[in-house]
């Protein structure tokens, strides 16, 4: 393990994960933030930047840099290990490649580099990806699947999860690679998100007066390819607003195949994260809520199955609190990894 300080430049610091991040890295015994930068949108260049303090009060007098408008010249010249993007996607994309040029490794908490085929882009984001090379480049950024990619010293760019895949991929990519779902079935998700999930904006059906548990996206929601990708099959996945301001759960139904028990998938997801330090498994009885994992990098899953039916039913239940392991959380446990860090440093609170 190295015992440097990783410099640390943040794109996006007004907005939640960005604020979380800090919140993560001021606890972090090897990293310094050298530079605090805007999404783009309220910051302007010229203008009297504000300080992190005055954007988010609980800050104040412990981080009063300026929130500076974004340019890149500026921040390379501050010389960072790494930059962090909280940026929309479009943003990242223009970006990432400007600091990867100029040596710095990028972990982009955007959606840019998250899908592996360009072609998904206009569908589910609206653009057309101007960077192939860097998108078959880039490592997915959960540590559980990919941890040996995001050690290696070559890598550049890494795309962090988006936060309700995370929930969903860590309790079923294991049981799909296991041979655990019944052939032919698509694993069916109700996922629900505290507000915080749709970013800082001001928007009528997120105002603490209006907002109410109901359901969007549903057949077209961004993460659902993202979602499939990476747990390696087919699902159907309908995200839902909770009148709360953090964390995830996520409610899945799965048709089991020949020969599975509740044992057996336990077995399964016991040997699967045994030594992963941010997976907890509940006992039977016992089942995860947002609660539990509020402002920490873990994610909680139980699950149940009716072996009476056939095929025999799982319903798994996973909770996460989306702006930690759902966002800044997790990027810095994949940058933890990438550079030789202790993989918990900063994430134990």
């Amino acid at each position: 393990m190295t015992t440097q300080k990783i410099r640390v430049a943040i794109v996006g610091a007004s907005g939640y994960s960005g604020a979380e991040l800090v919140s993560i890295l001021l606890a972090h015994p090897n990293a310094e933030i050298v530079g605090l930068f805007g999404s783009g949108k309220a910051e302007k260049a010229g203008a009297q930047p504000p300080s992190f303090g005055e954007t988010f009060g609980r800050f104040r007098n412990v981080l009063d840099q300026p929130v500076a408008a974004t340019d890149p010249a500026a921040i390379a010249a501050l010389k960072p290990h790494v930059v962090f993007l909280c940026t929309p996607h479009e943003a990242s994309l223009d970006l990432a490649p400007q600091f990867i040029e100029r040596g710095m490794v990028v972990i982009d908490l955007s959606a840019a580099f998250r899908l592996q085929r360009t072609e998904n882009y206009p569908k589910f984001y609206g653009f057309e990806h101007s960077h192939a090379a860097l998108l078959r480049e880039a490592v997915y950024g959960l540590p559980e699947l990919f941890r040996e990619r995001l050690a290696k010293p070559s890598t550049r760019l890494i795309a962090a999860p988006g936060c309700y895949p995370t929930s969903i991929i860590l309790p079923l990519a294991a049981l799909a690679r296991a041979g655990a779902i019944a052939e032919g079935s698509r694993p069916i998700i109700d996922a629900t998100s505290g507000v915080s999930g749709a970013g800082r904006k001001a928007e009528q059906r997120l105002l603490f007066c209006e907002v109410s548990q109901s359901v969007y996206g549903v057949f077209k929601h961004r993460h659902q390819p993202e979602i499939d990708e990476y747990v390696g099959r087919s699902t159907l996945f309908t995200p839902h607003l909770g009148t709360y301001d953090r964390g995830i759960l996520s409610t899945i139904h799965v048709d089991l195949a020949p020969g599975w028990t509740d044992a057996r998938l336990r077995e399964t997801l016991a040997a699967a994260y045994a030594r992963e330090p941010f997976v907890r498994l509940c006992k039977p009885g016992v089942w995860p809520a947002v609660g539990d994992v509020r402002a920490t990098n873990y994610c909680d899953i139980a699950l149940a199955v009716d072996e009476a039916s056939r095929p025999a039913h799982a319903i798994i239940v996973s909770a996460i609190d989306n702006l930690t392991k759902g966002a800044a959380g997790q990027a810095v446990q994949a940058m933890n990894i990438r550079f030789a860090l202790e993989e918990t440093a900063g994430l134990r609170r």
